[in-house]
């Protein structure tokens, strides 16, 4: 396209969950949209090095526990055998290659053009696309949505500049790969990532330990939910340190040497899941009027529009929570605002999902939150020992607890730990977004045995 200029409705920028909702939802609109993506493919991070390889993985992960919980009821299969290749095969080919390809045919059926490249705001009318062709793109609205970058392991541990490259220390989309089960394995994390990546590998046959550098294992999360999370890792992992420091990252021998919370150990390899902050630098935001806070997020209303009228953002790079459902929402919003609609992110409920063993699922105000902003609140847990279901499953370790307004009983939070907790998430965000109370969802008939009755007899108690 050498210097020409070429006109479009909507040019989105980034090819996430974000960006590929907002762009799908312009063009049936009527509007003509174009994807500008670093490497001209749809999915992001999320697609192929984050949510979904994790999970996959993860899968593998809860099948090899189920083999082994099987002996306790008179079922072996056998010292399962993990083939490395065929496992990353099934992971890139029939997992992210087939969503990917599934992603690619639904922007052709739309009209939507993905560009491979750069993207630089000129100003807030234009984008300069910067790859093995200059194009530009001039565009009624621009929709940023480049998702999150890794914090660099140098700004965890300075002095591990050094092992930069290093094929011994990897960050969480390295470690993904799998290049190898290591013997011995030190995961250091932030948030949940550390903690899915050390059940990955301890699955795998890795002897795991976890530091986690935050005070617990999953901040800001209810600690009766944390509860049989840990007892699960502590069974898991050889070690599990939490609130500690990397103090030293350096390679010793064939080997890594790693200090953390006064202690020295050697691993084969060490996985670093540094955490995640908004990819805003070098977009040329500074051409437009759209402003960037101090923790790199872009500033936006709740129609996902930044100051600038022509620029709207969505996704990880508006900041926390940084979801990938949070970022499809907005997509949409963004969309449906930019074409004249009347409509607004304004969800009560944004669940959030560990995909642990158990898992650990929540949306809504927690009760320790309540208690820190100071509202009364009441309080129901139904713990899963008493559930027909999670006995007939072997797992009765689980447990759900439901926040109300003391006065008219209106759900206000939702917690549930346990295996399937990720599915029965929705139910609980589907009961605040429709300000429902407890005696609305304790009046609801479940189908028994199901574990989606721990939340109607929680409601129940909260209903008396």
């Amino acid at each position: 396209m050498g210097d020409l200029v070429r006109e479009v409705d909507v040019a989105v920028v980034g090819g996430g969950p974000g960006g590929y909702t907002a762009a799908f939802r312009c063009a049936e609109l009527g509007l003509e949209t174009v994807v500008v993506d670093a490497a001209g493919r749809l999915g992001g991070a999320c697609l192929w090095e984050g949510c979904i390889p994790s999970k996959a993985l993860l899968h593998v992960a809860a099948v090899l526990g189920l083999a082994a919980e099987a002996r306790e009821f008179g079922v072996d299969f056998g010292e399962p055998q993990v083939a490395l290749d065929t496992l990353r095969k099934w992971k890139a080919e029939r997992v992210v290659g087939r969503l990917a390809r599934g992603l690619a045919s639904l922007a052709r059926a739309r009209g939507v053009e993905v560009v491979a490249g750069r993207a630089v705001f000129e100003d807030a009318r234009t984008l300069r696309v910067e790859g093995d062709d200059l194009r530009r793109l001039r565009f009624r609205h621009a929709v940023v949505a480049t998702g999150a970058a890794p914090v660099p392991l140098a700004e965890l541990v300075p002095e591990a500049a050094a092992l930069a490259g290093s094929e011994r220390v990897l960050d969480a989309a390295a470690a993904l790969e799998l290049p190898e089960i290591p013997e011995r394995l030190l995961v250091v994390g932030v948030d949940y990532i550390g903690v899915e990546l050390a059940e990955i590998y301890a699955a795998l046959g890795s002897r795991v330990t976890l530091a986690m550098t935050a005070d617990a294992l999953l901040p800001g999360v209810d600690r009766d939910l944390l509860q049989p999370l840990v007892r699960h890792c502590e069974r898991r992992f050889e070690g599990l340190r939490v609130g500690v420091e990397l103090e030293r990252l350096r390679e010793v021998g064939g080997a890594v040497e790693a200090r953390f919370g006064g202690t020295t150990a050697e691993f084969d390899r060490v996985v670093v899941a540094a955490g995640r902050r908004p990819a805003s630098a070098g977009l040329g935001l500074e051409a437009t009027r759209a402003r960037v806070d101090a923790a790199g997020a872009v500033v936006v209303d709740a129609r996902c529009r930044t100051d600038d009228p022509h620029v709207y953002a969505v996704g990880d790079v508006t900041g926390e929570p940084m979801l990938a459902h949070r970022a499809m929402r907005q997509g949409v919003v963004a969309a449906e605002a930019l074409a004249g609609r009347p409509l607004a992110f304004d969800n009560v409920a944004i669940p959030a999902v560990v995909f642990t063993d158990p898992e650990v699922a929540w949306c809504g105000l927690g009760e320790e939150e309540a208690g820190r902003r100071g509202r009364p609140v009441r309080v129901a847990t139904v713990a899963w020992a008493a559930s027909g279901r999670a006995a007939t499953r072997g797992r009765a370790d689980g447990l759900t607890k439901l926040v109300a307004d003391p006065e008219s009983g209106r759900l206000l939070g939702v917690g549930i730990v346990g295996p399937g907790a990720a599915e029965l998430i929705g139910e609980a965000a589907l009961a605040l977004e429709a300000a429902l109370t407890a005696e609305d969802l304790a009046a609801t008939i479940h189908a028994h045995p199901t574990l989606a009755e721990s939340l109607m007899e929680a409601a129940a108690r909260l209903a008396r």
